[in-house]
């Protein structure tokens, strides 16, 4: 069994800054809402773990960009985060990535694009169709939902402008807002980034577990179909592992657009502790 000649392949490092501005436009394209003054003003803010993947947006582009995939067709199909320490409002990083695995589909590859810092190791796993077939392991099939009825459900509501307002945090792929682009694509109109799905269903599970959406501490799922901006989203989670984790999907009617998700919420640092009885 032969591997790709792209598995291991680094991809640089880079340093990022951000400011609270960055922070609270992330808040509002993936919908909190404006009343969420801890998210949304700058006063109390505190940063949403999923704003980190914004930047490092680039590391996956830079792969795409290096020809490993034809970048017309490769769709995100997955993503990790693993959150070392919070996000301060305002900061800086420096990031390394690397192309930690390549599996092989058949007709189709997946890459694993790995981005690691102090603050956070997150994976992007790219869908890239006719880039399979050399003879690599094929990895794990995807995870199956509990077999019981769910503990916790949640509805999202997206809106028409979602895309055309996340993209402005650096996912500029012009499938989420060029007709045109989304066609070549093999979709029929732009749709909605996979992240900005993922992390919007975040906040009402977050709220449903009686969990701070900012104490996520680890975080994994599959984009199974695209979600198009005006959709309306069922969340649905079980209670896993004594309910430190939580194991979630999303459908967009009938049709799951999540899948395999788990995610797991540290306690709230910013709660007052419980003073015992006498």
């Amino acid at each position: 069994m032969t591997g790709s000649p792209w598995q291991g392949r680094a991809l640089g490092s880079r340093t990022v800054s951000w400011s609270a501005r960055d922070a609270i436009l992330y808040a509002l394209a993936v919908g909190a809402p404006a009343e969420r003054l801890d998210l949304v003003y700058e006063e109390r803010l505190r940063v949403l773990p999923t704003f980190a993947l914004t930047l490092a947006q680039w590391a996956p582009d830079a792969l795409g960009a290096l020809g490993a995939f034809d970048v017309t067709t490769a769709v995100h199909g997955g993503q990790r985060l693993v959150v070392h320490r919070p996000l301060e409002p305002d900061g800086e990083l420096t990031a390394a990535a690397r192309v930690s695995q390549v599996r092989d589909k058949g007709s189709a590859a997946v890459f694993d694009v790995e981005v690691d810092c102090a603050y956070f190791t997150a994976t992007w796993s790219l869908f890239a169709p006719g880039a399979g077939g050399f003879g690599g392991e094929r990895g794990p099939a995807a995870p199956r939902r509990p077999g019981r009825p769910a503990e916790h459900t949640a509805t999202v509501a997206t809106h028409s402008r979602q895309a055309a307002l996340y993209r402005l945090l650096g996912d500029r792929h012009a499938m989420h807002i060029d007709p045109g682009a989304a066609k070549a694509a093999g979709l029929p109109r732009p749709f909605l980034h996979g992240l900005c799905t993922l992390a919007a269903s975040l906040l009402p599970l977050a709220d449903r577990l009686g969990a701070h959406p900012a104490d996520l501490v680890e975080l994994d799922a599959r984009f199974a179909a695209p979600v198009f901006p005006g959709d309306r989203l069922g969340v649905r989670a079980w209670n896993d592992t004594g309910g430190s984790v939580v194991l979630f999907e999303a459908l967009a009617g009938d049709r799951a657009v999540l899948t395999g998700g788990r995610a797991r919420f540290a306690p709230d640092a910013t709660a007052p502790e419980e003073t015992p009885d006498a």
